[in-house]
């Protein structure tokens, strides 16, 4: 959440004022001047596009800390990259979400193509995919019916922008589906992006001292992780009242009317898979916003569309949010694009705004697009004909129960999850004040055993975790479970060696 209760109170200007947190090198004539002009315009712009900058995809503050190096190692294992690859070592493009020297001193892992819940890499090596790309590719690599709905809009009308009340017919069937689907709480609007991240921030982290996001004026409240942040003997119904506690003690400091709205994932997902503390959301976070008149901005990126054998995570928790960003499954990630719902309340004052001051000045050049809204309006329409939903109901149990019987390995603190969505968080002792080692990089280890065996895990420090393709078998959900077990033995092996080594 961030100060800014409306545009009014919290104008463009006020935003710039927090851009200037990295030195540039002084100017020594007027054309670099104008180049360092230039730059810093670019910085502001990005700065003051991060009133909704509060952490999603990226967000680490819930997870164990672990030096840069090591917790840089998302995604497949760098354990495994050999130098006989096919010579992009040091290529070209400026990865996302990836350490320098991965770029640099590694092999990247290519992949060619993919086929139901597998992909494969330019070696001919198969994988069960268990992120489902990036969280996203919910129907799986290989799906015909949005692969013809793709080729179907690209033969008609490959693009048309949706500015000046100009537009192609598929954005508009697709924000009526959307508005249809969610009942949670009724919808207004629906705004069109192209992908999740976007419709939170549009700031370029590399123009910033350190990465240093979110921005100043973006406030953390407490991390909603039970195991991690619990106090000896106390409930997880009074864990999550003491943090809607200190949410409202935390309002109360900045001023209610500074509060622009709150933020969180139903589930956090890219900081840990983090299901909330019973009563969180439903009994007790939702009364204090209410209360103080906050917007609850659902990030639904990565919830939404069956991921939690629901069709979205407000309907699992109760949520009755003012916006809802969503992404990733929309399309099951086979074009890009992200939404953004507006309750009715929202909308209205926009449109009365904008009858005042004159046109709603925010967009992009592929806001709605075509071929892109096709695919998502394809892809809905088989999330409700297969009832992918009651698919996740029926295999999830076997997906969370096979894995958290591993719970008891002695380099394991903590199996948590729900749906098709785990997370696994080693550290020494089944505690979350003594982790490994840094340098140890278990996680990265427990990575690589996975994919010598054909499974992808994303690794991020001592944590790993899993989000499948909804539509995976329970034949396949099985192979992941043994993959997970024999790679998890491996892991104790070779922890149980450094600890030798380092006792010695």
């Amino acid at each position: 959440m961030g100060p800014g209760a409306s545009p009014a109170q919290f104008p463009v200007p006020r935003a710039l004022m927090w851009a200037p947190s990295f030195k540039l090198p002084t100017a020594t004539s007027p054309a670099r001047r104008r180049r360092r002009r230039r730059r810093e315009n670019v910085a502001a712009a990005a700065a003051a596009a991060q009133p909704f900058a509060a952490s999603f995809q990226g967000e680490t503050d819930c997870t164990s800390h672990a030096s840069a190096r090591m917790f840089s190692t998302s995604g497949s294992s760098p354990l495994l990259d050999s130098t006989e690859g096919n010579g992009f070592k040091g290529h070209s493009m400026l990865a996302p979400f990836t350490a320098g020297w991965h770029s640099t001193d590694l092999e990247p892992l290519i992949i060619e193509r993919s086929e139901g819940s597998y992909v494969y890499d330019s070696k001919g090596n198969k994988y069960l995919d268990t992120l489902a790309g990036l969280w996203c590719t919910a129907l799986g690599g290989s799906e015909p019916r949005l692969v013809k709905a793709a080729t179907d809009q690209l033969n008609k009308l490959p693009f048309y922008h949706s500015f000046w009340n100009s537009t192609a017919k598929p954005p508009l069937d697709l924000a009526e589906e959307l508005i249809s689907m969610f009942t949670a709480k009724e919808m207004g609007k629906v705004f069109f992006t192209n992908s999740g991240l976007k419709q939170m921030t549009l700031s370029l982290p590399a123009m910033h001292l350190k990465f240093d996001l979110p921005a100043p004026f973006v406030l953390h409240t407490d991390c909603p992780h039970y195991w991690r942040f619990g106090l000896p003997g106390e409930a997880e119904e009074e864990f999550a009242t003491r943090l809607a506690d200190n949410l409202e003690n935390l309002i109360l400091k900045e001023g209610p009317e500074t509060v622009a709205a709150f933020i969180a994932e139903p589930v956090i997902g890219a900081g840990g898979v983090i299901p909330p503390p019973k009563t969180y959301f439903e009994k007790v976070i939702q009364a204090v916003l209410q209360k103080y008149d906050v917007l609850f901005i659902a990030d639904e990126v990565i919830t939404a569309f069956g991921r939690l054998g629901t069709m979205f995570g407000s309907d699992m928790y109760n949520i009755k949010p003012d916006l809802v960003s969503m992404a990733k499954a929309l399309s099951s990630a086979y074009v890009p694009i992200g939404a953004i719902m507006v309750s009715p309340e929202i909308s209205d004052v926009i449109h009365s705004q904008s009858n005042k001051l004159g046109s709603f000045a925010h967009g992009f050049t592929y806001s709605g697009h075509p071929v892109a809204c096709a695919v998502a309006i394809e892809a809905l329409k088989i999330y409700q004909e297969r009832n992918i939903p009651d698919h996740v109901k029926q295999i999830s149990p076997r997906f969370q129960e096979g894995v958290k019987a591993f719970a008891g390995s002695p380099i394991v603190g903590e199996i948590r999850g729900v749906g098709l969505i785990l997370g696994t968080e080693f550290a020494d002792n089944k505690s979350p004040n003594d982790p490994f080692p840094a340098e140890w990089g278990v996680g990265a280890i427990f990575g690589a055993e996975c994919q010598k065996r054909g499974m992808l895990v994303r690794v991020a420090g001592d944590n790993i975790m899993m989000s499948p393709p909804l539509i995976m078998t329970p034949d396949e959900v099985e192979e992941l479970v043994s993959i997970y077990g024999d790679a998890l033995k491996a892991t104790e092996e070779r922890v149980a060696e450094l600890k030798s080594k380092k006792n010695n």
